[in-house]
C-alpha cells in the first residue's frame, strides 16, 4: 500500500470516528435541548449541525472541479436557529456526511497530488482534507461539550470512561 493510500485510509477512519462520536453525543441529548443556546452569541447543537451541513455541501460538492466556497452558500444563515425539529437536524447531519464521503472515498493517489481552491486560496487536496478534519473535530468537540451539559441521564462516555484509564 502506498503512503498516499495509507493516508487516505487513515484520514477517512478519523472522519468516521468523529462522525460516530458526534452522533453518540447528540443521541444522549433530550430532543428539546438540541436547540438550547446559552446566550445570543452561542450556538445550539442544531445550529452547529446546520453549519457543518453547509460547510460540507460547499466544500465537497464537485470537490475537485469547483471552488470549495460555493456562491450559493449562506454561511451567516448557518448560525441562525432555522432548524426547528430533531428530524430535520438529523437529515442535515446525514446529508452533509454523505456528501463528504461521496467526494473523498473515491479519491485516488493522483487526486491527492491535485490542487483545489477554497475561497481565494489554493490548497493541495491533502491540505484541504486535513483542514476540514480539524474544522469538523472542533465543532464536534463543541457538540460533545454541550451534550455533557445538556444530558439528563448519566453520561455515556464516548471513549475511556473517567476512572477507567488503562495502566501501562
Amino acid at each position: 500500500m502506498t503512503a498516499s493510500a495509507m493516508y487516505l485510509e487513515s484520514v477517512l477512519q478519523l472522519f468516521r470516528d468523529y462522525k460516530e462520536m458526534g452522533e453518540n453525543a447528540i443521541r444522549q441529548i433530550p430532543a428539546e435541548k438540541l436547540f438550547y443556546r446559552f446566550n445570543e452569541d452561542s450556538n445550539s447543537v442544531a445550529m452547529l449541525v446546520n453549519h457543518l451541513h453547509g460547510n460540507m455541501l460547499s466544500r465537497w460538492t464537485d470537490f475537485l472541479q469547483s471552488n470549495g466556497e460555493k456562491s450559493w452558500r449562506e454561511r451567516e444563515a448557518e448560525f441562525e436557529p432555522i432548524i426547528k425539529t430533531e428530524a430535520v437536524m438529523w437529515e442535515k447531519w446525514h446529508e452533509g456526511w454523505a456528501c463528504f464521503f461521496a467526494a473523498v472515498e473515491p479519491l485516488g493517489e493522483e487526486d491527492l497530488k491535485k490542487t483545489v481552491r477554497i475561497g481565494h486560496k489554493e490548497h493541495t487536496v491533502v491540505d484541504a482534507i486535513s483542514r476540514q478534519l480539524a474544522h469538523y473535530a472542533a465543532h464536534i468537540g463543541q457538540i460533545i461539550y454541550l451534550a455533557k451539559i445538556l444530558t439528563e441521564a448519566p453520561w455515556q462516555s464516548l471513549s475511556i470512561p473517567k476512572g477507567k484509564s488503562p495502566r501501562y
